[in-house]
């Protein structure tokens, strides 16, 4: 056995298999990115809805029953917002949109064409996804 043997200092593998480790790295993150693209999810991370907390009141009156919304925290509600009694739009009275933009601190009413029940849910939808609910408990 020869001396030198031991403290042999030759090292020359480490070199390529930290260039091979890179070189896989970087085809994974490219291909993560042309896919993400390609596929179009990037388009429809943006597109959330907003987040709220909103709060119902109800008033059943012998005239009229109202329903109060109010806005509690977070997102603006946009006024294209529409507003579901059992998913049904034609139960409620005059409007079934909000009428305007609906910020913290504000508070829209909105006419019911009938008292409700226990169970009944009214539902704030805003394009085609459900905002806010609430299931009257009687």
């Amino acid at each position: 056995m020869k001396f030198n043997n031991l403290f042999n200092t030759d090292d020359r593998a480490v070199s390529p298999v930290i260039g091979v480790i890179l070189m896989v790295a970087i085809t994974v993150i490219l291909a993560a990115v042309i896919g993400t693209f390609v596929l179009g999810l990037g388009d429809s991370v943006s597109d959330t809805s907003p987040q709220a907390s909103l709060s119902f009141d109800y008033t059943a009156d012998a005239a009229d029953s109202t329903i109060e919304v109010t806005h509690s925290g977070g997102d603006a509600i946009p006024e294209s917002a529409t507003l579901t009694l059992n998913s049904d739009v034609a139960a409620l009275d005059t409007t079934d949109e909000l009428g305007s933009e609906l910020t913290v601190g504000d508070t829209r009413t909105v006419g019911i064409d009938a008292e409700l029940e226990t169970g009944d849910t009214l539902n704030v939808i805003v394009g085609d996804r459900i905002v806010a609910s609430w299931t009257y408990q009687g």
